[in-house]
């Protein structure tokens, strides 16, 4: 039997934010069509934050509104507190996203919170969730995993007791993220493995950073211990601007070309994803696009994995 992962694209989200131009809306919403048209069923959307912040997610709710359209997409949106949570509910989202970082000098610079408020905040995000959206589901994102440019090293006991914590939160999953890039693949192996050992199937994404060219190899290894949630970003855009040194998120088109060949299955068309890097470009003009696979083309005789 085919082995089947979930790739998320963080591209409309995670890399817009991480630049300095603004896609037009128009161009977003191009860009998702795009990408749901080569077969991506979780987008990561946008995040509800203040536009004086991040004006490049000013247009979010109208962005949701559209993603909303398309059968079968999972449109998951980023909220860093409650009262993003409430504004992502009332566009109708699938799933909310909190980010919660393992490193306390990142969680103070991300979100100004603690740790421990991060979670209290999550708290009552659940209870928002519950009383009124009760089908949409919450994801804690544990930034920092695996180090830190601001703190340094991050311990294994300290993800280990937030991902417990988060769970106990009433959080339906709690993913790893390799938000500075600083992850080997024996660390993935280890990490991972010890949080589903703590929390079991709630264990959910490997959001992994390609800062220093480890990102598909610490993909593998976070698939070889059982993850079949893999976040990326067309083109590699993406970042944490409160992370120094942090560049961008693995590139989609690798990631799925790397886990076709090995005969998994994405349910991602490999030429209309390359097709979709036009309307991004066209979108964002200028800005540098990444990935090995779309300069290489895709080899001779390749076949995709089949289900």
């Amino acid at each position: 039997m085919t082995d089947t992962v979930l790739i998320s694209e963080v591209g409309p989200r995670d890399g817009l934010q991480s630049i300095q131009a603004t896609m037009p809306t128009a161009a977003k919403r191009a860009w998702i069509d795009a990408l749901y048209a080569a077969g991506l069923r979780e987008i990561e959307v946008a995040s509800f934050v203040p536009a004086r912040l991040l004006p490049q997610m000013a247009d979010a709710a109208e962005v949701v509104r559209h993603a909303l359209t398309k059968p079968g997409l999972t449109v998951m949106a980023l909220v860093p507190n409650l009262r993003g949570a409430e504004a992502a509910l009332a566009a109708g989202v699938h799933k909310l996203t909190l980010p919660v970082s393992a490193s306390e000098a990142h969680s103070l610079a991300n979100v100004r919170k603690s740790r421990a408020d991060m979670v209290e905040e999550l708290r009552h995000v659940v209870r928002l969730r519950d009383a009124h959206a009760p089908q949409v589901k919450v994801e804690a994102g544990l930034s920092t995993a695996f180090g830190c440019t601001l703190q340094g090293v991050v311990p294994d006991d300290d993800v280990v007791r937030l991902a417990a914590a988060v769970v106990e939160a009433g959080v339906d999953e709690a993913g790893l993220s390799d938000t500075t890039g600083m992850a080997n693949p024996a660390q993935v192996r280890r990490l991972f493995t010890r949080v589903r050992a703590e929390i079991g199937p709630r264990t959910g994404a490997a959001h992994m950073h390609n800062t220093r060219g480890l990102g598909l190899a610490n993909c593998l290894a976070a698939f070889d211990v059982g993850v079949r949630t893999f976040d990326s970003s067309q083109g590699g855009l993406g970042g944490c601007p409160f992370a120094p040194g942090a560049s961008g998120n693995v590139v989609t088109e690798d990631l799925v070309f790397m886990f076709e060949a090995m005969g998994v299955h994405t349910g991602v068309d490999l030429p209309r994803l390359m097709a979709a890097r036009e309307p991004l470009r066209r979108g964002l003009p200028g800005e540098p696009l990444y990935g090995m696979t779309p300069e290489a083309g895709l080899p001779k005789g390749f076949v995709a994995a089949t289900v």
